[in-house]
């Protein structure tokens, strides 16, 4: 039996994360659920596991250290599994510095009171336990039209988030490096699925389209991305914590590269065939690029596939469809 510490639980990533565990181990392990409840953060993403014995939701601040410590003073924790962050470029391009807050000094708050908790020796920790470090591609920079990242790609971050999520990967491996505390770090491409805040570009799509509002496109609307459904990290991820070398970097891509203005067209013609004729291109919207838009994002997952034996079981296509289909579900609970 584990007992998780799963920060920013809440969010997209983190609520997917806690609903996969339940699915897969029952009460077999304790999650504790550390989330602040910014905008981003949803308790109804969770509402089905609340009441179950072996979930424990705190509301707290991961910058807060008083009250970390006293996470784990009070419960025996095996797995840090940090997800909390502040992850939109756009309000980051706006003001960085509850970005370096949240994402730099709260991770740095973590990884003391993991340190200290674990530790039993000179550099020497209890058995089994393990923090892992969520993070993204974004902190590679940018590719070309051809090329992939992968876990030896310098770091060369071009937007406050994406540095400042660079800045905690660096942290969390000088912990590793310095103090031989047992680390991962996991960096994952552009997720999605149900659950996510709709400012993002597939949720906000397809929410705009239900609701027949203009569909925002930066620039020529030709950015590539690779998409990962949610799910799939999930099932990575926890690979990586039960059998990830301490210490390693994985990269988590889905082996789904498409441009934003295919993926918006996409959703439009799914929701024109088999939900409501009205929506079309039309709704279509070119505006003004986003500073520092990098132009391709691909990941290569060689690593992860090879020592741990993870690949995407769902296809864009299956992955889409469900996704769409959630969002007409649940309108009445997402903001817009």
């Amino acid at each position: 039996m584990k007992t998780y510490l799963v920060t920013g639980g809440c969010g997209f990533i983190g609520s997917n994360f806690i609903l996969y565990l339940f699915k897969k181990y029952g009460e077999e392990n304790t999650i504790i659920n550390l989330d602040k409840l910014t905008y981003a953060g949803n308790p109804e993403n969770l509402r089905s596991i609340e009441k179950l014995p072996n979930y424990i939701f705190v509301q707290g601040d991961i910058c807060d250290e008083k009250c970390i410590r006293e996470i784990f003073n009070s419960y025996e924790i095996d797995y840090v599994v940090h997800f909390a962050a502040e992850s939109h470029v756009d309000r980051s391009i706006l003001s960085s510095k509850e970005f370096v807050v949240s994402n730099v000094l709260g991770t740095t708050v973590l990884l003391d009171a993991a340190r200290k908790a674990w530790l039993c020796g000179d550099d020497t920790y209890l058995t089994g336990k393990r923090y892992l470090q969520v993070s993204t591609d974004e902190v590679y920079g940018a590719l070309g039209a051809t090329g992939y990242f992968s876990e030896r790609t310098p770091l060369d971050p071009h937007s406050p988030y994406s540095a400042s999520k660079a800045a905690a990967d660096l942290l969390v491996k000088s912990y590793y490096d310095t103090h031989k505390m047992p680390i991962n770090i996991t960096r994952c491409s552009n997720n999605y699925g149900p659950y996510q805040y709709p400012e993002k570009l597939i949720p906000l799509i397809i929410t705009n389209c239900l609701i027949k509002k203009p569909l925002p496109v930066y620039g020529d609307g030709m950015n590539v991305r690779d998409w990962l459904y949610v799910e799939d990290h999930c099932r990575a991820i926890d690979l990586v914590l039960e059998k990830g070398i301490i210490g390693e970097i994985y990269n988590i891509g889905g082996h789904n590269e498409w441009t934003n203005i295919e993926i918006i067209k996409i959703i439009i013609s799914y929701l024109h065939n088999y939900y409501d004729t009205s929506i079309d291109e039309s709704l279509i919207t070119f505006v003004t690029d986003r500073k520092g838009h990098d132009r391709r994002y691909a990941i290569d997952a060689t690593k992860i596939e090879e020592e741990l034996g993870w690949v995407p079981i769902v296809s864009f296509q299956e992955g889409i469809i469900k996704t769409i289909e959630w969002y007409i579900a649940n309108l009445d609970l997402i903001p817009v």
